[in-house]
């Protein structure tokens, strides 16, 4: 039987050897640095304040709470001294509200932190309002507030809790790292997990070029009878949610429709592990695992560290640049944000921050599309990217839909197998932005 995998995708250059073997590093804040915390950290509304400028917090204290029902809880990392709410860059280049803490080093916590829980005895209600409680949301990129993907309308339809250990994006190794020094919290998350849902097993998806972790989980796991490891083909983005599911399962679901439809839950490896933290052992989400890589740094490494730090102080730990980098990115090349400033905080969404030398990204003139169908081949989603590129050129919302333009998911793909190196991608997220707003009006 082969490996599990979906049609399409690519296979970019990876870059995973830069930081995948060394050990995850406890990046400590530092007695008066000034933690940033977003009030928009999430899919939905902003967080609404709980603190005022003047106001003594503690490590684990709620400081902002969900604004709604899609929004989550913003927890303070640290212990301190509120300086005030006031705007601040966020990794995106907007100016986000914030609460600015000063640290005082002491590290003081809330009653109870860290007390260790028996799980197993907890009510699903429980779990649930734990998990909300703790401002956890999905830690892979996307930021979905986790009790709600939790709490799905027909909970008795999940017959399937996916934990996502693909990690297909390059250069990026922090979860990869996780399942080395930490599976039995991965395995004690998801057993959380499946005591909401009686119908379910669970599967943990690992692409085939991580051995050591699929080794080590399937071990782990053997006697686990609602649990499995999946191994999975490596090939991007394998560890998108739509082409996860349809490789384990091969169910097949669309924008319109959510992974519970499918009767599928999915968390990325470290919302699992977060969500062990909050529940067995009374610890919310204050830390983030990252990676900082990329050709351009010194020391290339992943850092356990605490939300609201400056990516700055990521670099510092990391020897600074040993070249002056020509192009950051917030996440991976193919997926994550360019940056024109470093000087933002580690956010829930936070996965890497990678730096490339002005060798590693030689800007190609695009040219005329030749039709060779290389874009259509690797689509993920079964679309076909020169229509769709003629519709976005004629700036034609319309047909645009009509071609289906909704269902890609701004994988890049596309403009990565371009032999004309055409701005595909970027395209179609500007088109996908104006159908959305038109839909708003």
């Amino acid at each position: 039987m082969g490996l599990a995998t979906f049609i399409g995708g690519i296979h970019p250059f990876e870059g995973k050897e830069l930081s995948e073997d060394k050990p995850i590093q406890v990046l400590p804040p530092l007695a008066g640095e000034e933690m940033v915390f977003p009030l928009s950290q999430h899919i939905g509304a902003p967080a609404r304040p709980l603190v005022k400028k003047g106001d003594q917090v503690l490590k684990g204290q709620m400081i902002a709470e969900a604004g709604g029902f899609i929004s989550a809880n913003v927890i303070c990392s640290v212990s301190g001294v509120v300086k005030g709410i006031e705007p601040r860059l966020a990794a995106n280049g907007a100016m986000v509200d914030s609460i600015i803490v000063e640290n005082d080093g002491e590290d003081r916590a809330v009653d109870g932190f860290g007390e260790h829980r028996d799980c197993t005895k907890l009510s699903k209600e429980e779990i649930r309002d734990m998990i909300k409680g703790a401002g956890i949301v999905g830690l892979g990129g996307a930021g979905f507030p986790t009790h709600v993907k939790l709490t799905p309308k027909d909970e008795a339809a999940i017959d399937h809790v996916i934990v996502n250990g693909a990690e297909c994006e390059p250069y990026l190794t922090s979860d990869y790292r996780l399942m080395m020094e930490q599976p039995e919290k991965i395995i004690g998350g998801l057993k959380v997990i499946l005591q909401l849902f009686d119908n379910a097993k669970g599967v943990i998806g690992i692409e085939n070029n991580k051995p050591e972790a699929i080794k080590k989980l399937t071990e782990m796991v053997k006697d686990e009878p609602r649990i499995e490891v999946c191994p999975l083909l490596t090939k991007y983005p394998q560890g998108g949610e739509r082409t996860l599911i349809y490789a384990v399962t091969k169910r097949e679901i669309n924008s319109s429709m959510l992974p519970a439809d499918a009767g599928c839950v999915v968390d990325n490896i470290d919302t699992v592990v977060s969500i062990y933290n909050a529940v067995c052992e009374s610890t919310p989400l204050i830390r983030k695992i990252i990676t900082v890589t990329g050709d351009a740094v010194a020391n290339p490494q992943n850092y356990e560290v605490r939300l609201g730090t400056s990516y700055n102080r990521l670099i510092e730990a990391a020897g600074g640049f040993k070249t002056e980098p020509e192009k950051m990115i917030s996440g991976g090349p193919m997926m994550g944000q360019a940056l024109f400033s470093t000087n933002f905080p580690v956010a829930k969404t936070s996965s890497a921050l990678t730096c490339f030398t002005k060798d590693e990204v030689k800007a190609q003139a695009p040219t005329p599309c030749i039709r060779c169908g290389r874009c259509v081949d690797v689509c993920p989603e079964h679309l076909v990217p020169p229509l769709m590129m003629k519709a976005a050129s004629a700036e034609d919302l319309d047909r645009f839909q009509s071609l289906n333009g909704m269902e890609c998911v701004e994988c890049g793909c596309c403009a990565f197998a371009c032999p004309a190196k055409r701005p595909l991608t970027q395209a179609f997220k500007e088109m996908r932005k104006a159908v959305a707003a038109s839909r708003r009006k």
